[in-house]
């Protein structure tokens, strides 16, 4: 057994190893760019001005986790708007001020009826020909 071509293979395969290794690497480093400005380019900008009506996310509901309970309350009247994704809300009904993170809300578009939708009561429901 010669021990310096054993040596050269084995340097050969540890030099493979490490390319195979960077090329691993950097086609992490490429599949996590692209994944990186995909979230991105789908991330909606929440522009907020003095005065909106907003909900704000209840992240607390664990006491009464209901499938149908709804999840924002609201309305909320911006107040103002501070750096770094603070935002300043008025509560209308009790008169309070209080500041929480922009992540938290959302613009309030009022309550809108839906258009064309005819409600029946049963006892108005067309009654069929009785024989």
């Amino acid at each position: 057994m010669d021990f310096t071509k054993a040596g050269a293979a084995r340097k050969l395969q540890l030099e493979e190893l490490e390319c195979l290794r960077m090329e691993a690497y950097e086609n992490a480093w490429i599949y996590k760019e692209k994944t990186k400005a995909f979230h991105d380019h789908h991330i909606r900008k929440k522009d907020f001005q003095q005065g909106n009506e907003v909900l704000l996310y209840n992240l607390r509901l664990r006491f009464m986790p209901g499938k149908l309970r709804f999840r924002w309350e609201g309305p909320f009247k911006v107040k103002k708007i501070k750096p770094y994704g603070v935002v300043e809300l008025f509560d209308p009904q009790s008169d309070t001020t209080f500041k929480v993170n922009g992540h938290r809300v959302k613009k309030y578009h009022g309550y809108k009826s839906p258009r064309g939708v005819e409600v029946l009561l049963l006892e108005d429901a067309p009654k069929g020909e009785e024989a």
